[in-house]
């Protein structure tokens, strides 16, 4: 019965995906919220199965929760921006979804999250997660800004300090620091590698469904990609991320939730734009679309940047007073693209 529920919602991203089409907005519609749904329950699966598999050959938990869980929290952005970039089409939207996801991670996800319980965190991440997120991020804006975009040797550039982040996770979990380690479910063998293929399908199906339907939305709105990107793609994207951690703060469990936002930035930039970037380069500023993504560059350092100041007190919290400012900021930020961009 389990393997029925697997298969069937990958049939059904094969099927949607063979009769995409037409203009029909509010088809197309239906399509994206499909292709977020395909997306994030892919990513659930693969989580079950590469960390169940992982955890079978006696990986560390923590290992697992920092490298594993880490990526099928950021695999629904990576699906969608390296997609955008093999598709050429779009290549707007892959910028956009990491830039406006980091932005919504913190701002908004995070901000929520204090209001309803403060949010305590690691030592670690305030001395160096979250410096090295506002380094990374500054860094992108460096590269966009050489050549207006962001090319391959960019994308190695990127992929390398990747590395640097990996070794650092290998050191603390050695160290038997870092976060608190992620539950993963036991299950028989042959349903991990069933949640592996079958989740790995759909983050590949869903990705693609979404691509193409935001792109169609795009297009019969006259909306630019770029605005489709740091919005809509970028909630969708973020759905994990939001729900987990607004649920960890409602169950009075939120002292995970900053790290695991951080390392999320960190992997949609390392990992996510420079896997896109080395596929193909990324216009970071678009003369043909007229897309600049300075201004958005700017606002994801400067969120990092007002998250450093808000944990740098003596309790190490995100207090509500803070969540209510981060909420705010994003409010004015997304007004300022639906009147602006």
């Amino acid at each position: 019965m389990k393997i029925i529920f697997r298969i069937i919602p990958v049939l059904a991203a094969v099927a949607i995906k063979y009769f995409m089409g037409g203009d029909n907005l509010v088809l197309m519609a239906v399509f994206l919220a499909a292709g977020f749904f395909f997306l994030i329950k892919g990513a659930d699966w693969f989580v079950d199965g590469a960390g169940g598999i992982a955890d079978r050959f006696g990986i560390s938990q923590l290992m697992i929760g920092l490298t594993i869980v880490a990526f099928g929290t950021s695999a629904p952005e990576a699906a969608v921006s390296i997609t955008a970039a093999t598709k050429g089409s779009g290549v707007d939207i892959a910028i956009g979804n990491v830039l406006g996801s980091n932005i919504m991670n913190v701002l908004l996800i995070l901000g929520l999250s204090a209001l309803i319980c403060p949010l305590p965190v690691q030592r670690s991440t305030k001395n160096i997660e979250i410096p090295y997120v506002i380094l990374i991020s500054i860094l992108v804006l460096i590269l966009g800004n050489l050549d207006g975009e962001l090319g391959h040797t960019d994308g190695l550039i990127l992929l390398g300090l990747m590395a640097v982040f990996l070794i650092y996770t290998i050191i603390i979990a050695k160290k038997g620091g870092g976060q608190e380690e992620e539950e993963i479910k036991k299950l028989p063998v042959y349903e991990l590698i069933l949640n592996i293929i079958c989740g790995g399908a759909a983050i590949v199906l869903g990705s693609d469904i979404t691509v193409s339907s935001a792109t169609e939305i795009a297009r019969v709105l006259g909306m630019s990609e770029k605005l489709i990107g740091l919005t809509i793609i970028a909630f969708g994207t973020s759905l994990p991320e939001l729900i987990t951690s607004c649920v960890a703060s409602a169950k009075k469990k939120p002292d995970i939730a900053v790290g695991n936002i951080v390392g999320s930035n960190i992997f949609n930039i390392l990992f996510v734009l420079a896997m896109s970037a080395v596929i193909t380069a990324l216009p970071y500023k678009n003369e043909l679309t007229g897309a600049d993504f300075l201004l958005d560059n700017i606002v994801a350092i400067a969120a990092a940047v007002l998250l450093l100041v808000f944990v740098s007190n003596k309790e190490m919290k995100i207090k509500r007073s803070a969540g209510l400012i981060m909420f705010l900021s994003y409010i004015g930020y997304f007004s300022y693209l639906l009147l602006f961009a």
